[in-house]
Order: C-alpha cells, then sequence, then structure tokens
C-alpha cells in the first residue's frame, strides 16, 4: 500500500485529517469525482447576509475542493456551477452570479495554472452573458495544455437538455442516412454528449443533506457511488474531501453484477 506523502501529510494536517488520511488506500483515489454544491443561500441566510455573499463564500470552497483533489491524485473533478433550471431564480441574484463566474475566473487563472488545471464547460455556454462566456473560453483556452487535474464546471446544464440534444444529433445522421438507427446504442448516446471524453463520475458528493441528483449527468451516473454530508457548501473543505472517500473506499462497486 502506498503510503502518504509529505505533501499530502501536510496538506490534510489539520485533524482528523492524519487518521482519515491513514484509512485511504492511495492506489484507489475515485478518478472522477462530481459535486453538487448546495447550500450556498442558507450559509448566507443563516448570516443575514445576501445569497450572492454565499455564492461568493462558496468559490471559497471550490478552490479548496480543488487543492484536495490534486493532492490525492483525482483525475477529473465536475462541479454543478448552474443550472439551467437557474435562471428562474431572482434576477438580481442571477446577475450576480454571472459577475461572480467573471470575478473569479480572472482572479484565480494564475492559481489554476500554477497547479496545472485544465478548465472544461458542460452545457449551454453560448446563452450565458457575452462577458460570462468569453470568461470561461478564454480559461479553457489558456489552460487547455494542464495535466494535473481536468476541472469541469457544469454551467447552464441540465441533464436531460443534454440527452435530447444527443437524441437530436443521432436522429439528423439517422436522417441523412448517415447512421443506422439499429445500430444506436449506449456508446453512441454517450458520444454525443456534451463532453464524451470525460469519463463517468466514480463519486458523486452532494452537500447540505438534499437527497436528489437535481438533473445533474443523469446518464453519466448509473454506477456512481453517492455520498451526501449535512455540510453546506461554504462550509465544505478538505476534511470532509477525505471523508467522502473514505466511504467510497468503503463499497464493493459491482455495476449491477453480484
Amino acid at each position: 500500500m502506498t503510503l502518504p506523502s509529505d505533501s499530502q501529510r501536510a496538506f490534510f494536517a489539520a485533524d482528523p485529517g492524519p487518521e482519515l488520511l491513514a484509512r485511504i488506500d492511495l492506489e484507489r483515489i475515485p478518478r472522477h469525482v462530481a459535486v453538487i454544491m448546495d447550500g450556498n443561500g442558507r450559509w448566507a441566510a443563516a448570516r443575514n447576509l445576501p445569497r450572492v455573499a454565499g455564492h461568493r463564500a462558496g468559490a471559497k470552497a471550490v478552490r479548496e475542493l480543488i487543492a484536495a483533489s490534486i493532492e490525492l491524485g483525482v483525475e477529473y473533478l465536475t462541479i454543478y456551477s448552474f443550472s439551467s433550471e437557474n435562471w428562474s431564480r431572482p434576477a438580481d441574484e442571477v446577475s450576480g452570479l454571472m459577475r461572480l463566474f467573471v470575478e473569479v475566473l480572472e482572479r484565480e487563472l494564475v492559481n489554476l495554472e500554477r497547479m496545472r488545471v485544465r478548465v472544461l464547460v458542460q452545457g449551454e455556454i453560448g446563452d450565458l452573458p457575452a462577458e460570462t462566456a468569453s470568461a470561461f473560453q478564454d480559461t479553457i483556452a489558456r489552460t487547455a495544455d494542464n495535466d494535473a487535474l481536468t476541472l469541469v464546471v457544469a454551467l447552464n446544464y441540465g441533464a436531460r437538455a443534454e440527452i435530447a440534444r444527443a437524441a437530436r444529433a443521432l436522429a439528423r445522421k439517422a436522417a441523412l442516412g448517415e447512421l443506422d438507427p439499429a445500430a444506436i446504442g449506449e456508446e453512441a448516446v454517450a458520444g454525443h454528449l456534451y463532453l464524451p471524453g470525460v469519463p463517468d463520475p466514480d463519486l458523486v458528493i452532494r452537500t447540505s443533506g438534499e437527497m436528489r441528483v437535481s438533473n445533474f449527468l443523469l446518464w453519466q451516473i448509473a454506477y456512481s457511488e453517492f455520498w451526501v454530508t449535512e455540510t453546506l457548501w461554504p462550509d465544505f473543505g478538505r476534511i470532509e474531501v477525505l471523508e467522502a472517500v473514505v466511504d467510497f473506499q468503503s463499497r464493493t462497486r459491482r455495476f449491477g453484477g453480484r
């Protein structure tokens, strides 16, 4: 069994980090972790702050999650940042979020490049405000060659819409005679999703204690393991990452077998 490195011991030094780290098999780290980040609004409300303050605090938790994922050797990290349903929220909250995306990307780009994080977007980026879309497109381009971690930002994303989009693409090919409908199987559908090169998540984390998937990666999480914590997203940190991985490694993944 691989022993923790000095870097890992230092990063997870706060109690109960060392005890949790000692329980982790570093050779069985989930390759892809996906996170439904929930609780920003409740975190802000508990402090009599506007909801955007909760989103701002949540951005700091994302930085912590990225660093912890790199330390453990996670290869892919997907974060549910803004769903296609979130447009129905109050206009001031949505506009504040869109500005916050730009602010965070501009501030964190140097760190993303230093940590060798590649950024991808999963969703309809073209429907975002021009400044927000441009900030993400610039970040994608500037981090394209990074290789320590692939950070997938689910942005203006809805899983049902993603599957419907794939179905339309397959239907067009069939109508043009480029594809035999009888040949359409799981691989064909998966190959027409937003990011077909990204492996399915091994572990899905949801914060704030909610027990639902919220239209997130419905195709990709068919055999993912789930871990739910009562912790609100802005309070989520490196210890919670360790707890999730310890729980993940305690399970036997049978993928429908016995």
